[in-house]
């Protein structure tokens, strides 16, 4: 079970740099700011899963900032493009 737990965590940081590679692409600010908060999620689920992997609770205190992070920046995006900021 535990190995699952690592292999998952693995593909979705994979993933998340599928996405990088597609933010940087992107055609317009909408499309990046979508894609970088998929890879916020992406990059949060994988720290938790090897939270529990690995047994130590650090991880999950660095997955609770980056997903506060997260949140704030993709406020901060919306706002921006939307003209009130």
């Amino acid at each position: 079970m535990m190995t699952e737990l690592l292999i998952f965590a693995i593909f979705f940081v994979f993933l998340a740099l599928l996405l990088f590679m597609r933010m940087i692409k992107g055609p317009n600010a909408v499309d990046r700011a979508l894609t970088a908060d998929a890879i916020e999620i992406l990059l949060t689920t994988a720290l938790m899963l090897y939270a529990v992997y690995s047994g130590r609770s650090g991880y999950l205190d660095i997955a609770l900032v980056v997903a506060l992070l997260g949140f704030i920046g993709t406020v901060l995006i919306a706002r921006y493009i939307g003209g009130r900021l």
